[in-house]
């Protein structure tokens, strides 16, 4: 059940926040992503572990995303607070992304050549898909798609990586509370 609440929530964050960016609606996303973490940390083991793996996300992809607006090789129709940064409702969908790192993405934890091929693959596709709905525009798409396809295929392995150490969902893991055990 959880997993198809994860599935679920996910694409109806994703969608949201792609059609709002694209309609000049970027709180959209936004709003339908809190709802979808507020609803992903209530049914968390440790809720502290994900929300520091969704922050941590959000923060990865900031950069990630501002990197690929400075280098002028893509732009978005709304939600910018800078021409060098990425939207916040893009930086927000990041975090949802991190829901699904311990749920819907968990099968390639230790595969760590399976998750780089499912982010040279996918992440180009899902920017791809954001296109062709309006949410974002290709100034030089293919050098965007090169470093999308690169950046994602190193990241993927990192951020299963990152889901081990913070995985706040799966009641046998070993990693604990993190922030409880900062504290300790």
């Amino acid at each position: 059940m959880n997993l198809l609440m994860n599935v679920a929530a996910f694409k109806l964050g994703w969608i949201s926040s792609v059609v709002g960016g694209a309609q000049n609606l970027p709180w959209l996303g936004p709003v339908v992503v809190f709802a979808a973490v507020v609803l992903h940390l209530v049914r968390a083991e440790r809720p502290s572990s994900e929300f520091m793996l969704i922050l941590s996300c959000g923060l990865i992809g900031a950069v990630f995303d501002s990197v690929l607006v400075a280098a002028g090789w893509v732009t978005f129709p709304s939600g910018m607070f800078s021409e060098l940064m990425a939207p916040y409702w893009i930086v927000t969908m990041w975090m949802l992304f991190g829901t699904t790192i311990n749920l819907s993405m968990r099968f390639m934890r230790g595969r760590p050549l399976l998750a780089a091929a499912f982010g040279i693959i996918g992440g180009p596709l899902a920017y791809l898909a954001g296109h062709k709905i309006g949410g974002i525009q290709f100034v030089d798409q293919p050098a965007a798609l090169a470093t999308l396809a690169i950046g994602w295929a190193v990241m993927m392995p990192l951020l299963m990586q990152l889901g081990e150490r913070l995985d706040g969902v799966s009641p046998e893991s070993s990693q604990g509370d993190v922030i409880g055990q900062s504290i300790s």
